[in-house]
């Protein structure tokens, strides 16, 4: 069913390695933990979507080009004659919007509009899939997978899943018609042909050889493994 894995982001794999080693800036703390945090709610989700049969396509992390511009899908998934976008979330707490803008509570700090991100995505692949010759309609959703957000004010046709609306949402998927397999894997092998390996603009703090902690970190806790003294 899965024909693309997802794989561990470069970005977050280098920030791990410096903030065990390195007195990051909180400007890259906050990065790394906003990977973090983002990355476990994409495998989340990869996990519910385990038990959909294998007529599904699933490709993952797919880092597409259109007209010049870069453009990132969480999770696409390919059924029937549909493409689902998914774009998936994992924030924590209180959210509002108001007059489409967002808004985390309660200090009502203003974030963006995570809708917007979507449909750019949906427009450039929508752009790509002409390109490559295919014809499809795509349906795009947020998946909001923390039980522990909570969303006010939202509109009712809003194109998003919350969590307590994301099992039905996948039992109504799994009952979508799933023909044309043939063509559309070779959609799905056109677009991962069309993938790049990795992102020209991931962000790295300045760093040097010396500033960094020096040892073996253990692989279940990450502490720095003390070397045993031998008895004199």
């Amino acid at each position: 069913m899965i024909n693309r894995p997802r794989f561990e982001p470069r970005e977050l794999e280098l920030l791990r390695i410096l903030t065990s080693r390195l007195e990051l800036p909180l400007k890259d703390k906050n990065q790394y933990l906003f990977l973090e945090k983002g990355y476990a709610g994409e495998l989340h989700f990869d996990r519910e979507l385990q038990d959909l049969h294998d007529d599904f396509i699933i490709l993952n992390d797919l880092l597409l080009e259109n007209s010049n511009t870069l453009f990132q899908i969480d999770t696409l998934l390919i059924s029937g004659s549909t493409l689902y976008v998914f774009e998936v979330k994992n924030y924590e707490g209180d959210y509002c919007i108001e007059n489409e803008r967002w808004y985390s509570l309660p200090s009502k700090t203003e974030i963006k509009n995570p809708l917007f991100q979507l449909q750019r995505c949906e427009t450039l692949l929508r752009g790509l899939l002409k390109e490559l010759g295919f014809h499809l309609p795509i349906k795009s959703h947020l998946i909001f997978i923390n039980p522990g957000f909570q969303l006010y004010q939202a509109p009712l046709n809003i194109s998003a899943v919350f969590p307590s609306q994301l099992k039905r949402f996948l039992t109504k998927l799994k009952n979508t018609p799933t023909a044309a397999k043939s063509r559309n894997m070779k959609l799905a092998e056109q677009l991962n042909a069309r993938c790049m390996k990795e992102n020209p603009y991931i962000r790295i703090p300045e760093y040097n050889y010396a500033q960094l902690r020096k040892g073996i970190p253990c692989d279940s806790c990450s502490s720095f493994l003390t070397p045993l003294l031998k008895d004199t």
